[in-house]
């Protein structure tokens, strides 16, 4: 179904090729894993499927790379529209309409569907990834999850031969990536469409992928079944680091796979327990920020209802929820730019919505999930120079932050060059360089690789353990595990949950992480837990 033949793509004035010699043959019918580290040229090899690459973003493509027999050379992206769907990382960027259910009709009217065929296809869609609520609101006024839902049901909707996905769940809660993933792998195995998935969260695909390709960041794809390539990648989701740890073999996929083994570990870890957070260990911290009875409504549509929330110094404190339960509002009356309908925020004396943009960023810091908005110079070297002399800080500090989550970005580079992943570490960089006292993180993770994420959470355990307080909003029940030390969960605008990390996520079948799965009931958390107890176990043997 796609071929890739002796591919070979340059960027314009890169030093290495993007992709270098690529012989790929993918046949019909088989869901394939894209994966490798931020900016290896996972959605390069993406955009080369239907000739976005090298027509719209300029380079030199040589080989051949074919779908169903036809030559991407041959025709431009749009007359392949009919054969391959595409789903970009940013879903806002590509729509084109202004409701959801004209974006669902919107691709079927350019490919001339019958208007009843139309209707019963927007229907079943709109079904099928949640959305019939949703069928007449505005785009622009949905959660970032509701977008990515949207966006992908519109290239559903064309049923075409080819689907390609770049991070399809980013913005999804668990439950959401579920059914989003449900429906992908009906059209896999009733239609026998060839799906492709780039996905920096694996631990949510790896196990119903057929087909493994892996970039290891020299322009090569190396490509086969996930068994055989996981024990040389670098990057794997938790059940496999913890098969590594642990000494399984074969590797697990899934969480159902690691529960086979669980007994024999379980034993090994008994008369042990996980490490206590920083913020249960300690005593109780100050205040940092005080939210009281905070209510935010657009129209009638009440979004976030009377929430009493206290953040305090030093810890890291994960806000969760399903997809449009208010998190982002929230976030943005907590920083004083967002509509507050009614109770009050104080950081210390001060409420952050009273305060100048100058004034008020020295308390709150907020990073969007379109983190992307708050670029605007040429170079990446411009944006850290800018940071450092906003904030006040010594030069190089913005640039060092962000070679530690995301190294080797050329300091030349436009930003909006750089992959999504590259861009959102950018974005982190320069906020995390103003250390303000509270830090609010709408999404951080989105498009960052383990090991990023990784870098990334050390940054933000280091602010806290500086004295500042961190509130993120996230999906990702990993980051959360291994970073947060408190939960607060959302649910239709109502604080329905708040505790330490592992009381809150373990009692949650949906954000539990996988080694809190395949451990239960003991409150495991994190495969670094587990190295470290079975470490010194080992010494003490």
């Amino acid at each position: 179904m796609i071929d890739f033949e002796a591919v070979s793509f340059h960027y314009p004035d890169a030093a290495a090729p993007a992709l270098r010699d690529v012989e790929l043959h993918l046949p019909e019918g088989e869901l394939c894993l894209v994966a490798g580290r931020t900016g290896v040229g996972k959605s390069t090899l993406l955009g080369a499927v239907n000739g976005l690459v090298p027509r719209f973003t300029g380079g030199r493509l040589a080989g051949r790379v074919s779908v169903a027999g036809q030559s991407t050379a041959d025709r431009p992206p749009q007359e392949f529209a009919a054969l391959v769907g595409v789903v970009g990382q940013d879903p806002l960027a590509g729509f084109v309409t202004d409701t959801v259910e004209e974006e669902l009709a919107y691709a079927m009217e350019q490919l001339a569907v019958p208007p009843e065929v139309m209707r019963k296809r927007v229907e079943e869609t709109l079904d099928l990834l949640g959305i019939a609520e949703l069928r007449h609101r505005a785009l622009r006024t949905l959660s970032g999850g509701q977008q990515q839902r949207v966006a992908i049901g519109s290239v559903f909707t064309t049923l075409p031969q080819v689907l390609v996905l770049d991070e399809p769940t980013s913005a999804l809660d668990p439950t959401a990536a579920e059914e989003v993933l449900a429906a992908v792998l009906r059209l896999v195995h009733d239609l026998g469409t060839t799906v492709l998935i780039a996905e920096h969260r694996m631990e949510r695909v790896l196990q119903y992928a057929d087909r493994l390709l892996y970039l290891p960041g020299d322009g090569t794809v190396r490509e086969g079944p996930p068994q055989e390539l996981l024990p040389e990648m670098e990057v794997a989701p938790p059940v496999v680091e913890l098969g590594r740890v642990a000494g399984w073999h074969p590797l697990p996929l899934s969480v159902r796979d690691a529960r086979r083994h669980a007994p024999t570990l379980r034993r090994r870890l008994a008369g042990q327990g996980p490490p206590a957070g920083p913020a249960q260990a300690t005593p109780a911290r100050p205040v940092a920020l005080r939210a009281e009875r905070v209510s935010v409504a657009y129209g009638r549509k009440v979004a976030v209802r009377e929430v009493d929330l206290t953040l305090r110094a030093g810890e890291v404190t994960a806000l969760m929820g399903r997809n449009g339960s208010g998190k982002s509002s929230l976030l943005w009356a907590l920083q004083g730019s967002g509509p507050r309908r009614a109770g009050r925020v104080r950081v210390g004396e001060a409420d952050p919505g009273a305060l100048g943009p100058e004034e008020a960023r020295r308390l709150v810091g907020l990073v969007p999930q379109n983190a992307a908005d708050l670029l605007y110079l040429q170079t990446v070297a411009a944006e850290c120079a800018q940071a450092d002399a906003e904030s006040a800080a010594e030069p190089g500090r913005c640039r060092g932050l962000l070679d530690r989550m995301a190294p080797g970005i050329p300091e030349a580079a436009h930003p909006r060059d750089l992959s999504e992943g590259q861009r959102l570490a950018l974005v982190l960089a320069i906020q995390l360089t103003a250390t303000p006292e509270v830090l609010l993180l709408d999404e951080p993770t989105r498009g960052l690789d383990y090991d990023a994420k990784r870098a990334f959470g050390a940054l933000v355990r280091q602010l806290a353990d500086d004295g500042g307080s961190v509130l993120v909003a996230t999906h990702d029940v990993e980051f959360v595990a291994s970073t947060a030390d408190r939960v607060v969960v959302l649910a239709d605008g109502d604080l329905v949950a708040d505790g330490p990390t592992a009381d809150v996520v373990c009692a949650s079948p949906a954000f539990a992480p996988q080694v809190a799965k395949v451990l239960r009931p003991e409150p495991w958390l994190t495969v670094d837990q587990v190295r470290t107890a079975l470490a010194t176990r080992e010494v003490a043997t």
